[in-house]
């Protein structure tokens, strides 16, 4: 037994190995999700024995798997195990669930939660306990698409530019982008119709001080989700999204 502040042989080969599995796992991203060992090898900067040592031990764990065909690397399942526990984890999705199953009750339909991944909006919880004949479900743990969803847009209108992959070069290739992102600063809520699939959706920040921290959506179809911003229901997204953003202790007069 070790006193208190003090340090096991076994703890600095532990604690390096950790730090290891976690690079290997931080090098695939959305724009990589696939990785030859050459290239696991360099973002660890060990030897190809060792990486190799490393990614064997990974695949028996879920976390990697492998593509003979290939010779390719890509995250494993265990991993969108992980990813839905620590979504699940996160304090807003549980200070939230009162106003989400709050407005849904009002409006009576699917109300959606997302928060920003750094790449894209990523749907945390969906409450969709609607008495409607027609039921819009949307599965925790989705990635909306950064500019065609309402989401993803109230992001694109809220956080810096800079924060958003590619987001500067499209507002300096697209006037109507930078135009829609501005009604929607203005409005406070963004609307989205999926004319092909007869979705429609209203979404709304929630602030946590003066930073964007989630986004708060109604989703349902075109025939019982109006297209009008200044609808009733809508009116109550943006209301129930400002009480939310209020209990986080928001700043910002939207």
């Amino acid at each position: 037994m070790t006193s208190e502040g003090a340090s096991s042989p076994d703890a600095a080969p532990t604690i390096q190995t950790v730090q290891r599995a976690a690079l290997i796992l931080s090098a695939f991203t959305v724009s990589r999700p696939y990785l030859s060992l050459r290239e696991i090898t360099v973002r660890l900067g060990a030897s190809k024995a060792t990486a190799h040592r490393y990614t064997k031990a990974l695949r028996a764990a879920n976390l990697l798997r492998y593509d003979e065909q290939t010779a390719l690397y890509s995250l494993g399942p265990q991993v969108l195990t992980l990813a839905a526990s620590a979504r699940a984890g996160l304090p807003i999705v549980t200070v939230a669930e009162p106003y989400l199953e709050k407005l849904v009750k009002q409006v009576d339909e699917t109300v959606v939660l997302s928060v920003w991944d750094g790449e894209a909006p990523t749907v945390v919880r969906s409450a969709d306990n609607t008495d409607q004949s027609v039921r819009i479900s949307v599965r925790p743990g989705a990635r909306l698409d950064v500019t065609g969803s309402a989401q993803g847009r109230v992001f694109c209108a809220f956080l810096p530019p800079d924060q958003v992959p590619g987001l500067p070069e499209l507002l300096r290739q697209s006037p109507e982008l930078a135009g829609d992102l501005a009604t929607i600063r203005a409005q406070g809520v963004a609307v989205d119709s999926l004319a092909r699939s007869g979705v429609r959706t209203f979404a709304a920040p929630v602030f946590e001080g003066t930073t964007i921290t989630a986004t708060m959506a109604i989703v349902g179809t075109t025939a019982s989700v109006p297209s009008d911003v200044d609808s009733t229901m809508a009116k109550s997204l943006v209301e129930t999204a400002a009480d939310l953003s209020r209990r986080l202790g928001s700043l910002s007069p939207v």
